[in-house]
């Protein structure tokens, strides 16, 4: 569960980058090679994973959004379901 320091640091992000998709990108134009745009994809990582994880992945993608890359699909991934193994002793 997140603490109420990461949701606050969460929104704070997301509201940065909303700025950014509201006021920045229009004067730039379409340039991201995939779907969802970074932008977006950085949002839904920060959403789906919160504020380590999600940056981590957000920035991966922005480092894979270059001029030699294809792009195309590339959704955030799924959380990962953490399982709880009890050992018994033998």
């Amino acid at each position: 569960m997140a603490s109420a320091v990461d949701a606050g640091v969460n929104a704070v992000l997301i509201a940065l980058i909303r700025v950014y998709q509201y006021a920045v990108s229009p004067l730039l134009g379409q340039r991201c090679k995939y779907y969802p745009s970074c932008s977006n994809y950085a949002v839904g990582a920060l959403r789906e994973h919160g504020v380590v994880r999600g940056l981590g992945l957000a920035s991966w993608r922005l480092l894979r959004c270059n001029p030699f890359s294809d792009g195309g699909y590339d959704p955030v991934p799924p959380r990962r379901v953490r399982v709880h193994h009890e050992h018994t002793g033998a």
